[in-house]
């Protein structure tokens, strides 16, 4: 299978293409006329390639079990093992993002510390922006 048709079947760019061969998720053959040739299951692992980043995997983590689960007899064990993994990563991410929420929330309704060092800077730049005043209280300059 020819870079086009891959791309065409696959629903991916020959860029893209190109780009998971360098980054080792596919491999092709040259042939004689410098064509990349592809095997005919390169569909279906590109296809598996951008569920698992729909799904929130990096590229790394794809490349780093792919090997072994295109190696396995049956793999759906250990893909459901990478899914719990990928679920509890996802959980802890939240759990953080939650508490740094609480935390502004409650800054908001409190005296933070940011919004006094703000309100302190503005009243240094709004003093001196204020033009010289001269003996009558007229503008200097």
């Amino acid at each position: 299978m020819l870079i086009g048709e891959l791309a065409a079947a696959s629903g991916v760019t020959r860029e893209t293409l190109r780009f998971y061969e360098k980054q080792g998720l596919v491999r092709s053959r040259r042939m004689s006329n410098g064509y990349r040739r592809f095997p005919p299951e390169t569909v279906s692992l590109v296809r598996y390639i951008r569920t698992a980043q729909g799904l929130g995997f990096s590229l790394a983590e794809i490349g780093d079990r792919l090997p072994l689960l295109w190696q396995m007899d049956e793999p759906a064990p250990e893909i459901d093992r990478v899914l719990q993994e990928k679920i509890r990563r996802i959980d802890e991410r939240i759990a953080a993002l939650q508490s740094l929420r609480e935390a502004l929330v409650a800054r908001v309704a409190s005296t933070c510390p940011l919004r006094e060092a703000a309100e302190q800077h503005l009243a240094v730049r709004s003093r001196v922006r204020q033009p010289a005043s001269g003996r009558d209280g007229r503008a200097v300059g």
